[in-house]
């Protein structure tokens, strides 16, 4: 859902959903934007951007740059991030997990991470890098597609249908997505999870990158995160992932989900 598009839902805020789409145009590693930037990205008129990154700048969640006419993000969204993370008592409980994971062997050039979905990307909310410096360098907040990435096919993977049919139409009205391409990636990702308890990501996000990943429940069921291992695919072969690390992922998912979960809720 964007904040111009659900007119019929009495409930929702147009004016909030638009001020949270303004946030969401600073990218990882972007130091500032000017509100034309902004009105490029999210679609808003001109004038309705520069009303909603006032309001922002007055509420701490951006600041404005006297000199340039830019804006970066405030301290009230670092806030709001640390409630987040503060709350993600399973990164605490999977760190140690992670790290025997990424670090016990046999390949030390693979990586892990845990994640959480948000819209049509996951979010990764806690990395174990590798020892080794050629590996794949993402941190806690890359995004990654949800319906290409193997961490992403993992959450999608407990869902319901309902919630597939949900996504999927919110895929194509972005447009952003060969949609045949995705439907059957979700739908042989269904079928690995049912016949070996992970899914896969062989070069469907990029072609260098090889990826399996598993759906994890928070304890209390009302989380769903996925955790994933990764490497460049000269670095970690398919077999390697699927019959060396696979086993050590369901066993990890294991010992911290409500596992298995599926998806009848």
């Amino acid at each position: 859902m964007t904040a111009t598009d659900d007119d019929s839902d009495r409930n929702f805020v147009t004016a909030l959903a638009r001020g949270l789409d303004v946030l969401r145009c600073f990218r990882p590693h972007e130091q500032s934007l000017s509100n034309t930037d902004i009105a490029q990205r999210t679609g808003l008129p001109k004038p309705t951007v520069t009303r909603l990154t006032y309001t922002l700048c007055q509420l701490g969640y951006l600041v404005h740059s006297d000199s340039t006419g830019f804006y970066r993000l405030g301290a009230g969204v670092l806030q709001l991030g640390y409630g987040v993370l503060a709350g993600v008592d399973l990164a605490d409980r999977a760190r140690a997990v992670m790290r025997d994971l990424a670090q016990g062997g046999p390949n030390l050039n693979v990586n892990v991470a845990l994640g959480e979905r948000h819209r049509l990307t996951m979010v990764y909310t806690a990395v174990q890098r590798t020892t080794q410096n050629i590996a794949l360098s993402m941190t806690v907040g890359a995004r990654l597609p949800l319906f290409r990435s193997a961490i992403g096919r993992a959450a999608l993977v407990a869902m319901s249908e309902a919630d597939h049919d949900r996504l999927l139409r919110d895929a194509a009205e972005e447009g952003r997505e060969d949609m045949p391409a995705i439907c059957a990636g979700l739908k042989s990702a269904c079928a690995e999870y049912a016949a070996q308890g992970f899914v896969t990501s062989f070069g469907a996000w990029r072609e260098q990158i090889n990826g399996i990943a598993v759906p994890i429940w928070s304890l209390n069921g009302d989380r769903l995160y996925a955790m994933n291992i990764g490497a460049p695919t000269f670095l970690a072969s398919e077999t390697e992932l699927r019959d060396v690390y696979g086993p050590k992922l369901v066993a990890a998912a294991r010992g911290l989900s409500d596992f298995p979960k599926k998806a009848d809720r």
